[in-house]
């Protein structure tokens, strides 16, 4: 899916275009210059041709200062990733300094460029964007971030140069496991030790590996794509270009993987950056595995894998499904039950559960386990259907699908769980009325 990043000076509409493209406020909007700090991903669709797009911090040339040295870095990571690069400039201010040396950057970077004209409220002010002709770089469309105004024949304009989609066409159908996790874990490691190769450079320096890099894994004759990822970091201490860069790439390794690995450091447990890595694939609704790395490390009369696991799980009750494996990458111990358990949870997310299976065990159990009254009405699931799998997607038939509380929603998800083997796989629930 080709990627469009929309670059400009602080304050010109970025983010409010951005949040207008993917249909909800996932930007910051304030109407102070730099607002917008990291660059934030999103998917959009125009005319039934997707792209995803990326909304960058504002773009500030030449500027020592620290933090508008970080946003101009990551505005210019975004523009060497883009396939398309959308250029917002602000009718009111007209052309200024900032705008042409953006321009100059762009233009070096050889990539298709659109101009948007912001803040064009209305037909007579379409006239402002006629000065932006002297930069160089096409016709200029005027627009309005906030009303709408002039964005269809602009995202028109986008998508002529957005190559279609064909991933359904060129499918790969082996299975892609993806190791991810905090820098200096033992994901390169754990990929050199399965392939019994030196296939990525391995130091003890967090971050060694910049980028993500596939290797053919034989599995009793079976080829396996393992992809190793850069180490995820927090935002604060991202601090170099090529570590943007990093940050980009993995989350696009989580996205065409099938499952994750999410590799923990034994001898320092769970951290928050874990957590976060746990949620990106969850939202992405890959299947979940959790490595529990340099085992070989750690007194086992101190922290036993049962002592582990308990704490794991009381601190990410809602992650109860996810399986945990203890390894050594170092001594190889364990590391072959990594991929046992990926084809397995691969399995669960491909399994389809017949309509007459669903209901004939789960009814019975809801009928035994009703939702209160709610808003003095009772809420009854005629019937259950699978309509999804990879993942996994159930709809639940009922009178008043709205009405269904998270609660139970959760007991619904438990249910399907208990009854069906769905270790390692997120699932998804939706209500539909029952006509």
């Amino acid at each position: 899916m080709d990627l469009v990043a929309i670059v400009g000076r602080p304050n010109v509409g970025k983010s409010t275009f951005f949040n207008k493209l993917i249909g909800y406020r996932a930007a910051i909007i304030e109407a102070v210059p730099g607002v917008t700090r990291d660059r934030i991903y999103g998917e959009s669709e125009w005319n039934g041709v997707k792209f995803k797009v990326v909304d960058t911090g504002g773009f500030i040339p030449g500027d020592a200062e620290l933090m508008e040295e970080q946003i101009r870095e990551q505005a210019m990571i975004a523009i060497s990733e883009a396939d398309v690069i959308l250029f917002m400039l602000d009718a009111r201010d007209g052309l200024t300094t900032f705008d042409s040396d953006i321009a100059n950057i762009i233009r070096s970077s050889r990539k298709k460029c659109i101009l948007a004209v912001n803040k064009c409220d209305n037909i007579k002010q379409d006239d402002y964007s006629y000065e932006f002709w002297q930069l160089g770089l096409g016709e200029p469309f005027p627009i309005s971030s906030i009303n709408g105004h002039g964005t269809g024949e602009l995202l028109d304009e986008l998508v002529r140069h957005i190559k279609p989609d064909n991933t359904e066409e060129q499918e790969d159908t082996r299975l892609k496991i993806c190791f991810v996790g905090r820098p200096n874990v033992g994901k390169s490691s754990l990929t050199n030790a399965l392939l019994g190769e030196n296939r990525s450079v391995v130091t003890n320096i967090p971050g060694t590996t910049r980028d993500s890099i596939d290797s053919v894994y034989k599995y009793y004759g079976e080829e396996i794509v393992l992809i190793d990822t850069a180490g995820l970091r927090k935002k604060s201490q991202v601090k170099e270009n090529i570590e943007l860069y990093s940050m980009l790439r993995t989350s696009r390794a989580i996205e065409r993987t099938d499952i994750g690995v999410v590799l923990l450091d034994a001898t320092r447990g769970l951290e928050d950056q874990d957590k976060k890595i746990l949620n990106m694939l969850d939202e992405a609704r890959k299947g979940i595995i959790v490595a529990v790395n340099k085992w070989d490390l750690v007194e086992k009369d101190q922290k036993t894998a049962d002592g582990f696991k308990r704490d794991f799980y009381e601190q990410l009750p809602s992650y109860h499904y996810v399986p945990l494996v203890f390894i050594s990458a170092l001594t190889k111990q364990r590391i072959v039950k990594i991929i046992e358990l990926a084809k397995e949870v691969q399995s669960r997310r491909q399994q389809h559960i017949k309509t007459s299976e669903l209901n004939d065990i789960l009814l019975p159990l809801l009928e035994r386990n009703p939702t209160p009254s709610i808003q003095g009405k009772d809420l009854k699931i005629n019937y259950i259907t699978q309509v999804k799998t990879e993942p996994p997607v159930f709809a639940f038939f009922c009178n008043h699908p709205q009405l269904v509380p998270d609660n139970y929603k959760r007991f619904l998800e438990n249910t399907i769980r208990s009854a069906f083997n769905y270790e390692g796989v997120p699932i998804s629930l939706i209500f539909r009325p029952k006509n």
